[in-house]
């Protein structure tokens, strides 16, 4: 086969004549082939031979990537050679000149020396593309069904349709030019077995935007990824399955990246989610008897620039010790808010400090129990050389007994280098107000900094949904000594109130603070009478934001915020519990009491009987007509969030009346984030990864993950443990994400894995630090505990010096 013989594709050589044979096979032959094969004069060989009748989009696909290879930057091209003559892969001379082979093929093509001399090609670092039918190939082949990554499932659609396919990965070649949502028709094939996990999946298609058909996979349904697989690389695309594909100037595009990557003109990271490639270890001991050596009732942590990991204890003692739940008694939810230090240089836990909190008054219903406590944990920017460290919670010490009121504040305090303790005298109090305590929840505690020395302090509503059937928590009437515990609409929803909130403040070296422009108000703003707003509220209408972020790079505020208790919505009251996650790029409202998810309004309540509905809530419009009510009765308007879930789903949505108000009926509604649902539901937000280029740590995640925010939940069953992608053109304006990515297997979920993840933050290495709650409530147990986990994968390949092109090392 000389040079260029083999060009035009449909002038002789036939299928090879193959048949089932066991696995595993016995090697017919052995080639002695260059390694890497091919060279910098880059040789792509079209394979596109067929059990049957051949395909149509055979001689498409062929024009295409010879157009592809004859244009665009001349480092990027390669010359095309295509053959439908099985023999090519028992010749070595000729094998070793390519380097990469598509196949744009179908059915049983190879015979058993054939595909051994593919397999020798493939462990000499040759590349191989396949398109559409090329999961139907060699179907008795394990090897091959390993290089294809997947096998097509029967009941696949057979016709073209349009569909939306979601952008995962936006480094890599094959598809960092395309859109983040991209909308094609083409055949779409469902899977056997779902390949994500063992394959780097750098594209999806959204099954509600076409039918699946009976063998659809769900929300992960991928349709392109890579793996370095036997030595060499593979990419698989199950795109192409028409002729009018290979006219696509994005299709041609998504080609020519993968082209580039098997060929070795370009590197790419094809192993960034493969779950193999992850290890989550824990790196605390469950405490000594009776004591928090370890670990305390896991609640936040932090990670200081030298890598040390800083994470508290809210409150709840061991099992072993009281709980003082009698009011009469001075000792009443009496705990220990308590700091360790892990550090990985010598992979010890120090306690380096305790607060006494008012936060151990152990579980009941929410008339009870409590959650306050030592409820948030940051470090100053500048660590490093001050020392400082901010926590945001409630001192035991300034409880009312009597009118069951506390005080939250936000203090500094001072670490010694030298004796690695908190020096508790130190403290400097930034921040106070008042919280009821007579009825639990929602606390909130999370803080974060932004770019410019920003504090971001996450307060929860401190109110309970349980007078109010689950629904709104807008019942004025349940209150102790005055004081309502029942209606978000005295703290979320009021502009005087700082509960209910996330404050923006900028904290000043003489342990005051300042406030930053931009906040939702000012504090003195004269409407309705004045005095009425709070000027460090920077959002309001949250309900029990656990955990907030801050990407460093774009300083975008992540929440994540706990919803109420319906678990089924009701055309009386309004939506089930809605659990929500909101990307927020500016000062605004994001609806509790009044609206939940993308503007879903709840039933206001008659104030002589709550029981009795009156209107909707506008949420263009709110008004806080409450009379726990002592801020603005206008209120901003409501923004949507970008995630929300309940027992029905992620995203749910209903058809909307003339005046915009949902059906609110289950059987009208609809699915908008359908890879995840809830039931027993906590959001924990988690970070947006930032990937460290400099960095030399062998533990980093991969630059993959740049950009991607990462969201999860307390409990682990089909709730969010994801990487998710959002439009940076509808980020913050409520703008649904386009892409989320499954990580349960990366951060195990289940009982000896992390299963109820409470917090989790990236170190300055790269690695991730996940804190386990445990396996109890209010208490820290055995599975209580610190976790890290890194990636073992390796950098991008081919390796620099296998590349064809030395120019074009990425």
């Amino acid at each position: 086969m000389a040079a260029g013989a083999l060009t035009a594709s449909l002038l002789g050589g036939g299928a090879a004549s193959a048949g089932p044979y066991p696995e595993p096979m016995d090697r017919a032959t052995t080639l002695s082939l260059p390694s890497p094969p091919g060279g910098a004069n880059v040789r792509v060989l079209v394979f596109h031979a067929s059990a049957g009748e051949e395909s149509p989009t055979v001689d498409a696909g062929i024009a295409a990537i010879e157009k592809i290879g004859l244009s665009g930057p001349t480092a990027g091209r390669f010359r095309t050679v295509a053959t439908d003559d099985a023999g090519v892969f028992t010749d070595e001379r000729q094998l070793g000149r390519y380097n990469a082979v598509v196949f744009l093929t179908s059915g049983d093509v190879l015979d058993p020396e054939q595909e051994a001399g593919l397999e020798s090609y493939m462990e000499a670092g040759g590349g191989f593309l396949g398109i559409h039918d090329a999961a139907r190939t060699e179907p008795y082949s394990d090897w091959f069904t390993g290089l294809v990554g997947a096998r097509p499932a029967a009941g696949s659609p057979t016709t073209a349709q349009r569909a939306t396919v979601e952008i995962g990965d936006r480094q890599h070649p094959a598809t960092k030019s395309l859109p983040l949502e991209w909308k094609r028709p083409d055949k779409w094939l469902n899977w056997t077995k779902n390949p994500s996990g063992d394959v780097h999946t750098v594209a999806r298609v959204r099954e509600s935007t076409y039918k699946p058909g009976a063998s659809a996979n769900g929300w992960d349904h991928p349709v392109s990824w890579c793996r370095d697989y036997d030595g060499g690389r593979s990419f698989y695309t199950s795109m192409g399955g028409t002729v009018d594909s290979f006219a696509e100037t994005d299709f041609r595009d998504h080609l020519r990246g993968a082209l580039a990557w098997t060929s070795r003109i370009s590197q790419a990271d094809c192993k960034a989610t493969i779950n193999a490639n992850y290890k989550a270890e824990r790196v605390t001991q469950p405490n000594q008897p009776g004591q928090n050596d370890q670990i305390g009732e896991p609640h936040g942590l932090v990670t200081a620039p030298d890598g040390r990991v800083f994470y508290i204890g809210r409150g709840g003692a061991d099992s072993s010790r009281p709980v003082v739940i009698d009011w009469n008694d001075p000792d009443i939810g009496k705990g220990q808010g308590e700091i360790h230090v892990y550090d990985p240089a010598t992979k010890k836990v120090t306690l380096a400090g305790a607060l006494t909190v008012f936060g151990n008054k152990g579980g009941g219903d929410e008339t009870v129990k409590v959650e306050e406590g030592l409820l948030g944990i940051e470090l100053d920017p500048d660590f490093a050389k001050n020392g400082w460290v901010y926590l945001h919670y409630t001192p035991h010490a300034k409880i009312d007994r009597d009118k069951r009121m506390a005080v939250r504040q936000v203090s500094r305090f001072t670490f010694d280098p030298a004796t690695k303790k908190l020096d508790t005298a130190s403290e400097k109090v930034l921040l106070q107000w008042p919280v009821q305590i007579h009825s639990c929840c929602h606390a909130g505690g999370g803080m974060a900094w932004d770019s410019k020395g920003n504090l971001y302090i996450a307060t929860g509503d401190n109110n309970s949904s349980g007078s109010s059937g689950g629904y709104s928590g807008n019942n004025p009437a349940p209150n102790y000594k005055g004081v309502s515990y029942a209606d978000a609409r005295r703290t979320s929803g009021n502009t005087n109130n700082l509960n209910g909130k996330i404050l923006r403040i900028h904290p000043e070296a003489d342990g005051t603070y300042t406030l930053p422009e931009g906040n939702l108000f000012t504090g003195e703003e004269p409407d309705e009478g004045g005095g009425k707003t709070r000027g460090e509220i920077y959002v309001m209408g949250v309900r029990n934001p656990a955990r907030i972020s801050v990407d460093p790079s774009t300083d975008t505020l992540y929440a994540g915020w706990v919803g109420p208790d319906a678990g089924a919505p009701s055309t009386t009251w309004g939506p089930a519990k809605y659990d929500t996650f909101a990307a927020i790029t500016k000062a605004g409202n994001h609806g509790w009491p009044y609206c939940m998810g993308n503007k879903q309004p709840y039933r206001d309540r008659g104030l002589a009987d709550p029981s009795v509905p009156l209107g909707w809530y506008n949420c263009d419009a709110p008004r806080n007509e409450s009379p726990n009510n002592d801020g603005l009765v206008k209120l901003p308007p409501v923004t949507s969030n970008t995630i929300w879930y309940s027992p029905q789903g992620g995203g749910i949505d209903y058809p909307r009346d003339a005046n915009g108000i949902p059906s609110y009926k289950t059987e009208e509604q609809k699915q908008l984030l359908p890879w995840l649902k809830g039931g027993g539901q906590a959001t924990m937000n988690g970070p947006v990864y930032r990937y460290d280029a400099a960095s030399t740590s062998a533990d980093k995640w991969p630059s993959y993950w740049d950009g991607k925010w990462f969201v999860g939940d307390f409990y682990d069953g089909d709730q969010p443990r994801h990487a998710v992608l959002t439009d940076p053109k509808t980020v913050g304006q409520g703008g649904l994400p386009t892409h989320a990515e499954s990580l349960k297997k990366i951060i195990p979920v289940g009982a000896d894995g992390i299963r109820n993840l409470m917090d989790w933050k990236f170190a300055p290495d790269g690695s991730l630090y996940v804190l386990d709650y445990g396996r109890g409530f209010f208490t820290s147990d055995p599975k209580s505990a610190l976790w890290r986990v890194t990636y073992k994968g390796g950098g991008p390949t081919p390796a620099a010096a296998d590349l064809a092109r030395k120019a074009e090392v990425q």
